[in-house]
């Protein structure tokens, strides 16, 4: 589940609301800045309280007993721009992790309490439950791991978690240190890192993994996210991620969580409008207020100098960092967001006159088909009986393209529409595309070499300016595979200033990326040789 880009939402199904009632009366900070040091209650903003309700949202079905599995997410994911207050809002929910109610204990029939005393908690709060409320209590042994890549980047939630227990009654119960945090029953809050290998493997009930968006495989954090997954699996315990915007091409955690197809992973993402430009002062400042929204601490004025200055050199960067988007780094061919605001719904009928794109591969790379209309609609195709779409992961045919899988879509495609142009670039399926021309026709079926510059190049440019520009009509269907592979697509430089397209990582595909620019040169070549125009009309007189 992803939260929706307007922020608005509705508490619609059962969360243990004692929760961030807990929360509130246990957790205390100072405010940052200003003349009054004063700890007050942590109050949750808006969108930190419709992450929490998420985390702790029960299932209708949840019994008493069950772990994990009573509560709808196994994982939480929040992404939010710097400075928003992430930090001491997982704060709070590791501290409510350590000893309070977040565990469900039945359904309320009416009159029911929650009483601190009966926790060992010595601040005489009680809850009162309402009729099928779900009730919480605390773990009987809590083991919590607060995680990053870095002592200095887990202070992110460390150091406001020590202020919270030193400021309020939670220091009756739990004892405070510079690397861990004695509970009750033996029961530890600890911090790690990729370098305290000794820590990892144990059995853990919550773990807290911070700026999880720069956890890659390079820096060995990707093995530390799956090895906190298994403990946490052993101990039925559940994980909330908390990062800013990450670099596509870097194959992250935080990108391998957003991604996933699994139903009990929630993921909160608000995404700025996306026909804003954050080069632009005055659209990036709106950028700011969106973003930026509900977390009334943040000054806007310092959130753009900041960024700013950052924009000179690292514009990426800083467009992640404060603009919450996923943006890639040097090199990018197409902005995975300008691409995804071309998305539209569209019906394209059985004989409507379209062209083809093709990219095939082996055994490694990704082999699709992609198709546009005349006027202007791209979209990938489907065929069969199950309505497959005519893209083939190599993995999923026991490592290798099914040769005759795609021969019966290209069929079934040439027979439904009225194709009129197709490009296919020959490399691997040279016999196939021989066939292909004998079958259809050679002005049907056009072998399109990919490996030379200077056509590659401006078909590359003219897709990007059709997709980038705002007067043009070009639309597409939303596929998600397409949308990755544009995003993973970088310009590789060639000769007289001119570049094709290279993949930002081994593992990343951009083959549907490559159909697409040729589906698209394929239309403009259509167009420019008459065919969609109107077939002309005859008239028939008669004596």
């Amino acid at each position: 589940m992803v939260a929706a880009d307007d922020g608005t939402w509705s508490l619609d199904f059962p969360t243990l609301y004692v929760v961030p009632d807990w929360i509130s009366r246990h957790c205390k900070l100072q405010s940052v800045g200003g003349v009054d040091d004063t700890p007050r209650p942590f109050q949750m903003y808006d969108w930190q309280l419709r992450i929490t309700a998420n985390l702790y949202r029960v299932k209708p079905e949840a019994e008493v007993g069950k772990l994990s599995t009573a509560f709808h997410y196994r994982r939480v994911q929040a992404v939010a721009p710097q400075k928003s207050g992430k930090g001491p809002w997982a704060a709070s929910i590791v501290a409510a992790e350590a000893v309070g109610p977040v565990l469900f204990r039945g359904w309320a029939q009416g009159g029911e309490r929650y009483r601190c005393k009966d926790h060992r908690c010595p601040c005489g709060w009680v809850y009162e439950y309402e009729p099928g409320e779900p009730m919480g209590r605390p773990w009987n042994k809590p083991l919590i791991q607060i995680t990053a890549t870095s002592e200095d980047q887990t202070d992110n939630t460390y150091r406001p978690l020590q202020e919270m227990i030193r400021n309020g009654p939670l220091a009756e119960i739990m004892r405070v240190g510079e690397q861990f945090i004695r509970l009750p029953n033996d029961g530890r809050i600890d911090v790690v890192t990729a370098s305290v290998q000794s820590r990892l493997g144990n059995p853990v009930t919550f773990v807290a993994q911070d700026e999880t968006g720069i956890w890659t495989p390079g820096n060995g954090m990707t093995k530390v996210a799956t090895t906190q997954r298994r403990g946490l699996g052993g101990m039925s315990g559940r994980s909330l991620e908390q990062t800013n915007a990450w670099d596509p091409t870097e194959g992250s955690v935080a990108q391998k969580t957003a991604e996933t197809k699994v139903k009990d992973v929630y993921r909160y993402h608000r995404l700025p409008p996306k026909d804003l430009d954050y080069a632009k002062k005055t659209e990036r400042r709106r950028i700011h207020a969106f973003v930026y929204q509900g977390s009334s601490h943040v000054d806007l004025d310092a959130i753009e100098g900041d960024a700013a200055e950052l924009m000179e050199k690292e514009p990426a960067e800083a467009e992640r960092f404060y603009g919450n988007r996923i943006t890639a780094g040097m090199g990018t061919w197409l902005q995975q967001d300008r691409w995804d605001a071309r998305k539209a719904h569209q019906l394209v009928p059985d004989g409507t006159r379209i062209v083809l794109g093709f990219d095939g591969s082996e055994v490694d790379d990704w082999t699709g088909l992609r198709a546009e209309t005349l006027d202007g609609y791209q979209f990938t195709p489907v065929y069969g009986p199950d309505r497959r779409l005519t893209i083939w992961d190599p993995a999923e045919w026991g490592g290798q393209v099914p040769r005759l899988e795609v021969d019966a879509a290209v069929d079934e495609i040439f027979q439904r529409y009225d194709v009129v142009r197709g490009y296919f670039d020959p490399p691997y399926w040279t016999s196939e595309v021989a066939a292909w021309q004998a079958r259809y026709g050679d002005k049907r079926v056009t072998e399109w070499h990919t490996n030379r510059a200077v056509q590659m190049h401006a078909a590359c440019e003219q897709l990007l300016t059709d997709v980038t520009k705002k007067d043009t009509t070009f639309r597409h269907d939303g596929c998600e595979t397409t949308s990755l592979h544009v995003r993973n697509a970088r310009k590789a430089a060639r000769p007289s200033n001119r570049y094709v397209l290279r993949k930002a990582a081994v593992h990343q595909k951009i083959d549907l990326a490559v159909t697409s620019v040729l589906a698209h040169e394929a239309a403009q070549d259509a167009i420019a040789a008459g065919f969609n125009e109107p077939p002309p009309t005859y008239y028939v007189y008669t004596a």
